[in-house]
């Protein structure tokens, strides 16, 4: 690393307009970053962590803000030194996308979805390398194997809502690092990935930074990304720095109380070995609260029955998508996205889908509710047989199922009050009217822990968390027997995600409600579930009690998604400097595959493993 630093921040102050008055972003914050270095920023959501990216970006304009106070001077080289701070419009955008680059957290707002993936990547190597379109592209299916997509060729002519959420994130990656920036700036990179394709572009980005001298400006609320990725870190707290150090120190070492309690709140993996049932998340600085939650939790499992008859049965279950090409869009292949998968659910228990980000957890969770059409299968939700129901009995049904989505931001209604969000559902079923609608309404949100003040509210006034306690409620309202958590929790800080977590298993406890809980996160996995089904290339490769699963996982893709599995330790780094990775099957078969059927070995009770 050199000492002279490529971007200098001093007293960076970013200021909002709105209705009530001025909001300040980030009062005053102060940092440099060197070539060859990673800086990682961490803090609850509203820190001011984006606003601070988004600012070296001047991207922060366009949301309303206002760079207020301090300069942001930028080493460009042979091309000198630049205060980002102060220069136009047109100098602004010769640098944005070449010179320094950005990955964003949500890429289905950063991916425009009327253009194909090929034509957003290739822009910014058209525009600033003035490549040819032919040299783009090579260059584009280049970038897209870089990132672990699979037959990258083909998914340059898809457009983004054809690709699962970790695939838009992983092109997000490459557009970013499309044009080799001097600075690279990482929002959230890898909260849609699963466990073995983080690890993967982790070790890019490091790799990058290593044979580039690319700087790295890293924002994350993982600690263990923190750990392996981070040379220096800043921890903020309400647009403020609270304290700043080498990744050690933070560690290993902190000063300020609020670092200790981030660093208490992180979940990890192994800490319920010889634990048979979930355990609350710990709440940040209020530990009362947590030993609460932890006693109720203990008192209702106690007390739980032994023996119960399933409330969802899944039977070779399978969804496939078709492949569409030429002018007449005619079907030449099918994405296999579930394929032969089964298994049982019981009331008050919750069933963990884990798997990389294109395994078909979503999409079988989807299937469950019929909001996408299985090819076939059985799907049986108290007695009731699903796929059987014509459309008028199956609007019937959605009374005892619901999802609770990955953003809730994007399954809210912007232009919507928030009671009028959480009432729609009992409208719908005409549960209730007038006062004794706006009372359960209410009382609904002091279930979810939200002030009564916010039923007037909309969206855009909320935070992510408070967001996604909406969308719990919304899904409660009809008092569900099944709740399916797609993702729920994998964009929320620790403090935040801890809460809606903790929320969503007192809410079990108390209503018998079955989760089927969608995760990539393995310590939350461990944390939340009763029973863990491990997903690959749309099957089922791995299903049994969590302890057994992460005990004693036989699987080899489970032992690898172990393994990869971040600590939040820096001095136990798993980031090679020489990552080989391996190729990603593609789960696109011919029209007329038929593909054997899903058989399993029992190596313990209730503990099976798909047969090679």
């Amino acid at each position: 690393m050199l000492d002279q630093p490529l971007i200098d921040i001093k007293n960076l102050r970013v200021e909002f307009e709105t209705n009530s008055g001025i909001v300040i972003g980030v009062e005053d914050i102060s940092f440099s970053i060197s070539p060859g270095e990673t800086l990682c920023v961490v803090g609850e959501s509203g820190s001011g962590k984006s606003v601070s990216s988004l600012s070296i970006m001047r991207l922060v304009e366009f949301g309303g803000g206002d760079i207020a106070g301090g300069s942001m001077v930028f080493d460009r080289g042979a091309k000198g030194k630049i205060d980002l701070a102060s220069i136009d419009a047109n100098d602004m955008r010769s640098i944005r996308g070449n010179e320094i680059g950005m990955i964003f957290q949500e890429p289905m707002t950063s991916l425009n979805p009327v253009f194909t993936v090929g034509r957003q990547l290739t822009e910014g190597l058209i525009l600033h390398k003035k490549m040819s379109k032919s040299q783009a592209r090579t260059r584009a299916i280049e970038l897209l194997r870089d990132v672990r997509i699979p037959e990258p060729e083909n998914r340059l002519d898809q457009y983004p809502h054809e690709l699962s959420g970790g695939m838009r994130q992983r092109v997000v990656i490459a557009m970013a690092m499309a044009c080799e920036p001097r600075l690279l700036i990482c929002d959230e990179p890898t909260t849609a990935l699963d466990v073995t394709i983080q690890a993967e572009i982790l070790a890019l980005i490091d790799r990058l930074k290593r044979e580039h001298g690319t700087a790295v400006l890293f924002i994350t609320h993982d600690m263990a990304v923190v750990a392996q990725m981070a040379d220096r870190v800043i921890v903020m707290y309400r647009g403020n720095m609270m304290e700043e150090g080498t990744v050690e120190q933070i560690f290993e070492a902190p000063k300020h109380d609020y670092t200790k309690a981030l660093l208490a709140a992180v979940p990890r993996l192994g800490e319920m070995d010889g634990k048979p049932a979930p355990e609350p998340m710990r709440i940040m600085g209020d530990e009362d609260k947590y030993a609460a939650v932890v006693a109720k939790a203990k008192a209702k499992h106690a007390a739980a029955p032994k023996d119960v008859k399933p409330l969802l049965t899944v039977n070779n279950l399978t969804t496939r998508f078709p492949v569409k090409k030429g002018l007449m869009r005619r079907t030449v292949a099918n994405v296999h996205a579930v394929e032969d998968v089964s298994f049982t659910l019981n009331p008050g228990e919750t069933l963990s889908l884990v798997g990389e980000s294109g395994c078909g957890k979503s999409s079988c969770g989807r299937s469950i509710l019929r909001l996408v059409e299985p090819l076939s299968g059985e799907v049986d939700l108290d007695g009731v047989d699903i796929l059987g129901l014509n459309t008028k009995d199956l609007r019937k049904a959605r009374r005892d199922m619901q999802m609770v989505f990955q953003d809730p931001f994007a399954s809210l209604n912007p232009q919507v009050r928030l009671i009028d969000q959480v009432a729609e559902p009992m409208r719908n079923f005409n549960l209730a009217s007038g006062s004794e609608l706006t009372d359960r309404v209410a009382s609904l949100f002091d279930r979810v822990e939200l002030p009564r003040s916010f039923l007037k509210r909309f969206p855009h006034e909320l935070s992510g968390g408070q967001r996604q306690r909406i969308a719990i409620a919304r899904a409660l309202a009809l008092n569900p027997k099944l709740v399916i958590a797609d993702e729920a929790v994998s964009a929320l800080d620790v403090s935040v995600q801890a809460q809606v977590l903790n929320l969503l298993m007192e809410l079990q406890a108390d209503l018998g409600i079955a989760m089927l809980f969608i995760s990539h996160d393995m310590a939350v996995v461990e944390r939340v579930s009763h029973n863990t089904a491990v997903m690959y290339l749309g099957r089922i490769v791995e299903i049994g009690p969590r302890q057994e699963v992460f005990q004693n996982p036989q699987h080899s893709y489970t032992q690898s998604l172990m393994s990869a599995v971040p600590v939040a330790d820096p001095r136990r780094r798993k980031i090679s400097s020489d990552v080989s990775f391996k190729p990603i099957p593609s789960p696109i078969f011919p029209k007329d595959y038929q593909p054997e059927p899903s058989t399993y070995a029992e190596v313990s009770k209730g503990h099976f493993v798909l047969n090679s």
